[in-house]
């Protein structure tokens, strides 16, 4: 296995916990100066911090999932479209996340809306 099928199979797994709801697999899976940040821009920085924002958005929001539809490493970043899908109406909807995984943990987890901007930023079509 090469370093970016690890990535990608970190992130996948760090999905898999989030649709779950499972903090405690997203425990393991964080790196200790773990940041999280929202579309709005939003920073949490720290694996406590995190885990305490993560914990409050699920109790927001129990139907909140993420639906992946490509993955992609490019310069040491994973890039994922995709959708998330909840209740929510300004949570439901396509995304991109782009995650920084560090010897097998998230140590930024980012997610955007899905915009002609973003996908400019970050070279996609």
């Amino acid at each position: 296995m090469t370093g970016r099928d690890d990535a990608t199979l970190t992130v996948a797994a760090f999905n898999v916990c989030i649709n779950a709801r499972d903090v405690d697999g997203l425990a393991a899976l964080m790196a200790d100066d773990y940041t999280f940040v929202d579309s709005a821009g939003t920073v949490e920085p720290g694996k406590s911090a995190g885990l305490d924002a993560w914990r409050g958005f699920f109790a927001r929001f129990p139907d909140y999932r993420n639906i992946f539809e490509t993955v992609e490493v490019r310069n040491g970043v994973v890039i994922v479209t995709g959708r998330s899908v909840c209740s929510q109406e300004a949570l439901d909807g396509p995304a991109i996340w782009t995650v920084r995984v560090r010897d097998g943990l998230v140590a930024e987890w980012r997610v955007d809306d899905d915009t002609p901007e973003v996908r400019t930023a970050l070279g996609l079509r």
